[in-house]
């Protein structure tokens, strides 16, 4: 009887220290947020040191284990500049930007071609870089065109009036959809005419936008998905245009 509870007593320790280490393992390590943005700085930085323009203009990461891709230049070394937000930009050579093309406003309906992946910049054994790669969206894999009209370049003002008339515990606004450093960004850039296929593209560049200037830990559409994570676009504008009253 003595060897049973001993055997019973045993087994509780063991389960009770099973139970502490899975949550230590799921537990949630929050990053203060002036830590989050030093990293999203200097993973940016080390992203364009680490990645180069294909021959269509589509980023792609350096191989240490071939020698085909040394002759191209990283994206640091294209013209680039970061904006007091953090945002970055790179434009390829003019030969790939419109001329004259199209100046883009912000409440414009675009079009745009795109690879563009999220990223949370992180520190490990002292070194930061990006990490947790997810696809926000690609057109070259998918629909083959354009994405035309998003939300989170410029929401409608009916989607946020409808929004807000569904939930009316609560009122957002335009960042509740819309991505501050992509608008910044795209400032920069102009807009190619006659383009509408995938067979046509060539990426004009890549903005680079830092959680705090995109979806930050704030509660968006997306609720927390985007949290901390860093964007990057890879991209080429389509026959923008200026948005119709009726259109928004």
């Amino acid at each position: 009887m003595k060897k049973i509870l001993l055997g019973i007593a045993l087994s509780l320790v063991v389960l009770q220290g099973c139970k502490k280490d899975n949550n230590d393992e799921e537990e949630v390590v929050i990053v203060p947020i002036e830590d989050q943005n030093a990293y999203d700085d200097a993973a940016a930085i080390k992203f364009m040191e680490s990645n180069y323009f294909n021959d269509k203009g589509v980023i792609t990461a350096f191989d240490d284990t071939v020698t085909t891709d040394d002759n191209y230049p990283k994206l640091s070394s294209y013209p680039h500049e970061t904006l007091p937000s953090g945002v970055i930009y790179i434009k390829r050579e003019d030969a790939f930007q419109p001329n004259p093309g199209k100046e883009i406003a912000t409440s414009d309906v675009i079009s745009i071609m795109q690879v563009t992946k999220t990223y949370v910049a992180t520190k490990t054994d002292d070194k930061i870089a990006y990490s947790s790669e997810s696809t926000f969206i690609n057109n070259l894999t998918t629909s083959g065109v354009p994405s035309v009209d998003p939300a989170y370049y410029y929401v409608k003002q009916s989607v946020l009036d409808k929004y807000n008339e569904a939930n009316s515990s609560a009122t957002v606004g335009r960042s509740f959809y819309e991505l501050e450093g992509l608008q910044e960004g795209l400032k920069y850039f102009k807009s190619f005419d006659n383009l509408d296929s995938a067979t046509d593209y060539n990426m004009q560049g890549v903005i680079i936008v830092p959680s705090r200037a995109a979806y930050a830990r704030d509660n968006t559409i997306y609720g927390t998905l985007y949290a901390n994570r860093s964007f990057v676009f890879n991209f080429q504008l389509y026959n923008t245009r200026t948005r119709l009253p009726k259109e928004d």
